[in-house]
This record gives C-alpha cells, structure tokens and sequence, in this order.
C-alpha cells in the first residue's frame, strides 16, 4: 500500500483539503486499498484541532466533509510514508530539518516534493515549481483558490502513482 503524506506550516488550511481531494480522487477510481492519505504540519501551533472553519466551509461548498485533526510532523513519518508532499517552500524547508534530526539525512526528492509539481497549469518547462499559496491571512477567495489548486494537483498526483506503481 503506498502511503502519502501531505504537509502545511498549521496543518489547517492546505494540507487537510489537499488530504481530502486527493482521499476523493482516490476512492472515484476505487484504489482504497492500494492508497492511502494523511496530513500534518511542520509547526505545533493547533495540534489537536480540526481545520480552520474557512477551509472546512470551503470543502463543503465542494462537497467534502474534513473530519481530520491537526497534528505535526513526526521522525516515523519519514519511514511510514512513501511520500511527503509540501505545500510551499517554507514547508519543504521544515520537512528536510525535521528529517535532518530525526534520520540524520534529508529526503530524496523522489519521494519529498512541492505539490504544485503536479498542477497541470503549470508549464513543463517552468525552471521553479510555483507553491500552493497559504490562505490563512487571505479572503473566502483565496480557500477557493487553493481548493481549487489542490484538486487539479489530486488527479495529475494520483495518474503519476498509477503509472510509477502499475496500479
């Protein structure tokens, strides 16, 4: 089973809804049993809460239900997951630090990577992969605008695991 981990600075805003679009595209094509998703977030600041109410009204108005609750990124989840998906640079920098301490090593990038990698929007020929832009201090629109991001990185991500994995 391959296990993917998606990761934001709170874990309230991006990660939870990238989480659930992916966990979404992931059950249309009934791959549950090959694949599973889990969020979390580099910095302790709302452990234990659900997702911001912005973020889980937005996931409503699309239809999804975020039951998750905020948790930080751990040592083990370096060895659990196959795949540590970032939503900003900020991110990756956490990740790679939190990794240096727990594993002595950072991440391959094989595995530990922007999301947005996989934004078909995105020109192939594009020299840096743009981040998914933290709502957190922004309006409705901006929850949209990262809802929106995240689902269209959800069926580009899931195809390449298909491929990569012969699912």
């Amino acid at each position: 089973m391959l296990k993917i981990l998606f990761v934001c600075t709170g874990n309230i805003c991006r990660s939870p809804i990238a989480e659930e679009t992916f966990r979404r595209a992931v059950k249309a094509r009934n791959l549950q049993r090959e694949i599973q998703c889990d969020s979390a977030a580099t910095h302790a600041y709302h452990i234990g809460e659900l997702p911001d109410q912005r973020t889980r009204t937005n996931a409503t108005e699309h239809n999804l239900t975020l039951t998750h609750k905020c948790r930080k990124l751990n040592g083990e989840d370096f060895s659990v997951f196959d795949y540590v998906v970032g939503m900003d640079n900020y991110n990756m920098e956490n990740i790679q630090s939190i990794s240096n301490r727990s594993l002595g090593m950072p991440q391959p990038q094989e595995s530990c990577f922007l999301y947005r990698r996989f934004d078909a929007t995105i020109p192939n020929k594009s020299t840096k992969t743009p981040e998914v832009p933290d709502p957190y201090y922004g309006q409705s629109s901006d929850f949209e605008e990262v809802y929106q991001i995240v689902n269209r990185c959800a069926e580009v991500f899931l195809d390449y695991l298909i491929e990569k994995h012969g699912l």
